[in-house]
């Protein structure tokens, strides 16, 4: 059994930096009480963020924060289950998350979710859904049992009869079996290979058993043709690298390309005439020099210009013989670029008269190697046995590990059977059930709800009522629903003690009282509480003070004072 003793919080929601510290094992019922937003309801989630590490209403869990301090917030809850005394401590600004068995630190080397999945599973042993269907009622987001969905209905029923191991074994089991089946895979896809190994092996076997002689002499046959060919290649090859050096030695005849210098002739000739023929046109075109004045006689003009003719005649035949040179080094340059074109045409038939012979050569090479292996075909053959004859113990053993794996399927498919929701689990259910649907009448009954109320195998609800009329969860009013919300969680509290699976002694009921609840039903539902065992502390959040202060053993009210929360005790 979970027995909480203390809670104690901070900077958590309106509570500010003077921590706030509640009694959960003094007294057997207790009322809170206070305006709204005085911060009556934090208790709910100091417990569940000190617990489960979540916001229980559906806000960011970053909001839970003092939103004044903004800092420090922190819970602190102590509890014991059995010998051990446990406190739990976890804070946001900074990040607290401490865990202390008989006031000693649990190792905090794993991370946190390694340690919340140790809290849930070796502590406290039930997760966040089955806390909130045992312990909590009423609050704005509680999802009641009935409104939860079939996977969740059985994942809280589980709990509480302690078989969720089946499911953990479940999972493992799965696990083993696809590892098995992938092992499965691979031994028959080993197994196919090693078929394949061998026959391809038994093929090569008989292979070498059939050489004879006559394949031999082929293949020589073979080899005679090929160094035929051979020769016939070396002649071509020879007769084309004589046409090569021919001309290669006509190439060597060609005059040196001198087209570049006669070029440069041709401009300086060209520039001369030039000179020449503007010199002519000044003496023609000029009677008085532009320089000192004096007139040029006509003597001197004849002179000069007889001259010039002589020069630009003489420039007129120098061109006319450059560019004869010209033309000439160009044929030379066009005969030596077809000498070029022919020896490059000779030399790619050269080369590939030699790859041609490369490869004559190989094929050559690859025959005589065939006639080696079948001219020691015993020896090779005996190899080739011994090779068989290993892939034959490869397949024995490899079939030894598929026969193996095989049985471990079956005997998964066994087990697996026995862990399904239709297996063990279902056997237990079957035999907790009409406990389960013989509490919740019971406790339907006390609160005057005269209804037959049946849960199935798949946890959906079969009511009749009146004259045997069938109803569902749905067809009632609110404060009959909460009716059976209260049934059913009295009912999973009862199997949980009777289990010792999710026992505590706290019970937190937010707002039960305040508006689904007629008188008649909060009468009724007081007179349960009474009746309750002395174990179970009961936790009342209400707004309706004055009508049930005196039906408690304890009051907490609680103010805020100065934008935070305090609490009184009476």
């Amino acid at each position: 059994m979970i027995l909480f003793k203390t809670i104690k919080y901070k900077n958590l929601l309106a509570a500010g930096n003077t921590p706030i510290t509640i009694d959960l094992n003094s007294t057997k019922s207790t009322l809170i009480v206070g305006q709204n937003g005085a911060g009556k309801s934090t208790i709910i989630e100091a417990l569940v963020f000190a617990l489960f590490n979540k916001s229980f209403r559906k806000v960011n869990k970053a909001q839970l924060i003092n939103s004044i301090n903004e800092k420090d917030c922190r819970v602190e809850v102590e509890f014991s289950i059995g010998k051990n005394e446990y406190k739990v401590i976890r804070g946001m600004k900074p990040n607290i998350f401490e865990i202390y068995v008989n006031k000693k630190l649990l190792d905090q080397v794993s991370a946190n979710t390694d340690q919340q999945k140790y809290l849930e599973q070796n502590i406290l042993k039930l997760n966040y859904k089955s806390f909130t269907q045992i312990v909590i009622l009423g609050s704005s987001t509680f999802v009641p049992f009935m409104q939860l969905p079939a996977a969740h209905r059985r994942e809280i029923i589980e709990d509480l009869l302690d078989i969720r191991i089946f499911s953990t074994m479940n999972v493992i089991l799965k696990d083993r079996i696809k590892v098995s089946n992938e092992q499965l895979r691979d031994f028959e896809r080993d197994i196919e290979i090693l078929k394949e190994k061998t026959k391809s092996q038994k093929k090569h076997i008989d292979y070498i058993s059939s050489q004879s002689e006559k394949t031999i002499q082929e293949k020589r046959e073979k080899i005679a043709q090929l160094e035929e060919k051979i020769s016939v290649n070396e002649v071509e090859s020879d007769l084309l690298n004589a046409k090569v050096f021919m001309l290669r030695k006509d190439l060597d005849d060609v005059p040196k390309d001198n087209t570049r210098e006669l070029e440069k002739f041709k401009v300086k000739f060209n520039s001369k005439l030039s000179d020449a023929v503007n010199y002519k046109s000044f003496y023609e075109d000029n009677n008085v020099c532009p320089q000192c004045n004096q007139d040029i006689s006509e003597e001197l003009k004849h002179t000069h210009i007889d001259k010039c003719d002589k020069e630009i005649s003489k420039m007129n035949s120098a061109i006319a013989e450059v560019e004869t040179n010209i033309q000439k080094a160009q044929e030379q340059l066009e005969k030596k670029s077809k000498i070029l074109d022919e020896i490059n045409s000779l030399n790619l038939k050269v080369n590939t008269y030699n790859h041609e012979y490369k490869l004559l050569v190989k094929s050559i090479d690859d025959l005589k190697s065939e006639i080696d292996k079948i001219s020691n075909g015993d020896e090779n053959l005996e190899e080739e046995k011994r090779k068989l004859s290993e892939l034959a113990s490869q397949g024995v053993v490899t079939q030894k590990q598929i026969d193996q794996r095989k049985l471990d399927k079956s005997n998964y498919d066994v087990i697996s059977n026995l862990l399904k929701d239709t297996g063990i689990k279902s056997k237990i259910i079957k035999k907790y059930l009409p406990v389960m649907n013989q509490l919740i009448n019971k406790y339907l009954h006390l609160m005057d709800f005269y209804v037959n109320f049946t849960l199935d195998e798949n946890f959906d609800e079969i009511i009749k009522s009146r004259f045997r009329d069938d109803f569902s969860y749905s067809s009632f009013s609110e404060g009959e629903k909460m009716r059976i919300d209260l049934a059913l969680m009295f009912t999973w509290r009862a199997v949980a003690k009777l289990k010792n699976s999710a026992n505590t002694n706290l019970l937190i009921l937010d707002e039960v009282f305040d508006s689904s609840l007629d008188v008649a039903g909060t009468e009724d539902f007081m007179r349960i509480i009474r009746g309750i065992d002395g174990d179970t502390n009961i936790f009342v959040i209400s707004h309706k003070g004055d009508i049930l202060m005196e039906k408690f053993d304890r009051v907490l009210k609680f103010e805020k004072l100065k934008n935070f929360s305090k609490v009184q005790v009476s």
